[in-house]
């Protein structure tokens, strides 16, 4: 089974947890890539926290995603899936006041955000679930039923 981030508008690619250094400056060029075409900051702490931030764990009946949405209320949030891809999306708002006051330092992120995944084959799309607690969004995609199928051997015929 393989995960894959979609290009548009994500910033993360998903694969298992590995400590291969390799991997880590992949991901980080990936991330300079993404944020130049999107136009998002090239600052890598500023853009790192403008993306969501997801677990994807997987077991024999389901894919679990779950993502952290600090500062989010469940009606912010939106959750679609079509065509195998998931998509979370939302925009979380600027609240401050800027009238009084000096600010000295901004490090919380405001604006649109949206993270798709594509998914395999075999998801019951009409028995997904969503659950939003505490600012953490998990969502419950269901596999497919479907019997064991036993192998065939494929006669290959002469091209003659």
């Amino acid at each position: 089974m393989v995960l894959r981030s979609l290009m548009t508008p994500s910033r993360y690619g998903i694969s298992r947890f590995s400590d291969d250094p390799f991997l880590a400056i992949q991901r980080a060029l990936q991330r300079t890539f993404d944020d130049a075409l999107s136009g998002a900051p090239a600052n890598f702490t500023e853009a790192a926290s403008m993306s969501i931030r997801l677990d994807v764990k997987e077991d024999e009946k389901t894919y679990t995603v779950t993502a952290d949405l600090p500062g989010l209320a469940e009606n912010e949030v939106d959750v679609t899936f079509e065509d195998g891809v998931l998509t979370i999306r939302g925009e979380k708002k600027i609240a401050r006041d800027d009238k009084k006051g000096t600010w000295h330092l901004v490090e919380r992120s405001y604006g649109s955000f949206a993270r798709q995944l594509s998914l395999p084959v075999g998801v019951k799309a009409d028995a997904i679930e969503a659950k939003f607690d505490k600012g953490v969004l998990t969502i419950t995609l269901p596999k497919e039923t479907e019997p064991q199928k036993s192998a065939k051997k494929i006669q290959i015929k002469n091209g003659s």
